[in-house]
């Protein structure tokens, strides 16, 4: 006879649980910006790497290249970046966060802050170190053996 999983137990469920509630958190810390978790990443990304390409930036926030083409048509859209033909190969476009976009970061980054102390609240200083230190492990972990997952965010 088959059993149902108990899925409080499942790391997959938890993740993904935890993952909605993290999202949450962020849409109603932020709903009057008007951002989304990802294109805080990718403006984020961007202000430590102006200039940078759209896969190579998919690769450094982790989102699938094909997909981020219409975050940043979204940031585009709001002023916040701008694409650039390299000079080098007129095809390949560089993305810039512009000075509108640099000044709607620097206008949520008190949310976001507030966003990740939310997240870890129902845990101690001690398990919210010990929780990120587990997660940072298990994420590269699953980078290093070159797992799929590491395509998307």
């Amino acid at each position: 006879m088959i059993h149902s999983i108990d899925l409080q137990a499942t790391p997959g469920h938890l993740i993904r649980r935890a993952q909605q509630i993290a999202v949450a958190i962020f849409a109603e810390q932020l709903a009057s910006a008007g951002i989304t978790p990802v294109q805080f990443a990718i403006l984020n990304a961007l202000l430590d790497s102006p200039g940078i390409d759209q896969v190579s930036l998919a690769k450094r926030v982790a989102f699938d290249p094909a997909t981020s083409g219409s975050v940043i048509g979204r940031l585009e859209a709001k002023g916040w970046v701008v694409r650039k033909a390299d000079p080098a190969d007129r095809r390949r476009k560089l993305l810039v966060v512009t000075p509108q976009g640099v000044q709607a970061l620097a206008q949520i980054q008190s949310d976001v802050a507030q966003v990740q102390v939310k997240i870890l609240a129902p845990l101690t200083l001690q398990e919210q170190n010990q929780f990120v230190h587990l997660l940072s492990r298990l994420v590269q972990g699953h980078q290093a053996d070159g797992s799929p997952a590491q395509a998307e965010v």
